[in-house]
Order: C-alpha cells, then structure tokens, then sequence
C-alpha cells in the first residue's frame, strides 16, 4: 500500500491505518530507535508509540513525506526515552558522544534554539546535506540521524572503521565552516 493510501486511512479513522503503518515502515522504526537507544524491547515500545502519535496527529495535519514525518516522530520519542533512561548517569553511552561530536560544528543554547534561528538552522543543514556526496551524505545521517557506531556504518557501507572516521571528521569540518561563514558564531 503507498503512503497517500496510508495516510487516507489515517484520515478515516480506520485503525487498519497502524497495520499497514507497521506492514510498510515498522522496520526502518525500529532501527531508528534501536540506534539511540540499543534496545529491542525499548525500540519495539517507541516504534508503537509512534503509531500513536501518527493516529493522533492525522488528522488535522497531513504529512508531505511520511517516512520522513514516522522517523522523526520515533527519533524524538527514543531520545526522549533515552534521556528518561540515563539522566542520571550522563556522559553513558553513544547519544552523548554523538552530541558531543556535533557540539564543535553547532552552537548549543537558548539562543540559537529559539524558533527563528531553529528554522534557519534546518535550511543550513538541508543545504549541506544536499551538497555533500552521496558516500558522505549516508555516513553522515547514519551516524547522527540514526545513531548507528563508526563500526556498524563500516561494516555496512564497506568500508574500514578509519574511513568512516575521517569522513565524519571532514563532513564536521565542513559543516563547522559553513555555519561560520553564515554567522553562527562559537
């Protein structure tokens, strides 16, 4: 079943909706979440909580692309399931370090996280992502979109472990001159 048929059912209120949800996207859910939080059971409950989530927001709201709307709701639930989980123990774990990563190419605080500069934000990021080279480009969402180690990016593309960790390091660089030149200042 397509996703404008998915969505209609969503639309009419059939719950077969999360059925054909689950038949067409569960597994790329449950990868997403399984990256942030490296837990079947604990992907298996955010992948389901995405389907909640769906159910309640269609309608009023009709996603443009729904694999991208599903991955982003389950992204935001893991890290909210991960930040429940480790609050008292930071520092734990892959999710801090890939902030950590990205901490030298994006400010963090209060300003730059207002809506304005958020928006902004996106456009830049989208923009490097279209520029980068398609290698680049999939390491690069596989490692900070999807969470997934050096190793395991390696293993799928490949490619050595040093590879990925220079493509990383290129693309952090990259991106950390683009948003100099754009203003967002360290």
């Amino acid at each position: 079943m397509d996703d404008q048929s998915i969505i209609h059912l969503y639309w009419i209120r059939s719950e077969s909706a999360i059925q054909e949800t689950r038949i067409r996207y569960g597994k790329l859910l449950r990868s997403v979440a399984y990256g942030i939080l490296k837990s079947h059971e604990d992907a298996e409950e955010c992948e389901n909580d995405t389907y909640l989530k769906t159910w309640n927001q269609i309608p009023p709201t009709k996603p443009d692309i729904f694999s991208a709307s599903l991955s982003r709701i389950t992204r935001n639930l893991s890290l909210d399931r991960y930040d429940a989980m480790h609050t008292a123990r930071r520092g734990n774990g892959e999710v801090p370090l890939l902030l950590d990563e990205l901490a030298e190419c994006i400010p963090v605080g209060d300003d730059v996280w207002d809506s304005v500069f958020r928006d902004e934000l996106a456009k830049i990021l989208n923009s490097f992502l279209r520029e980068l080279k398609p290698e680049a480009r999939n390491i690069f969402m596989r490692r900070y979109w999807f969470g997934d180690s050096v190793h395991e990016i390696a293993r799928a593309g490949g490619f050595s472990d040093s590879k990925v960790k220079m493509t990383l390091l290129r693309s952090r660089e990259r991106l950390k001159k683009i948003l100099k030149d754009e203003q967002y200042v360290f």
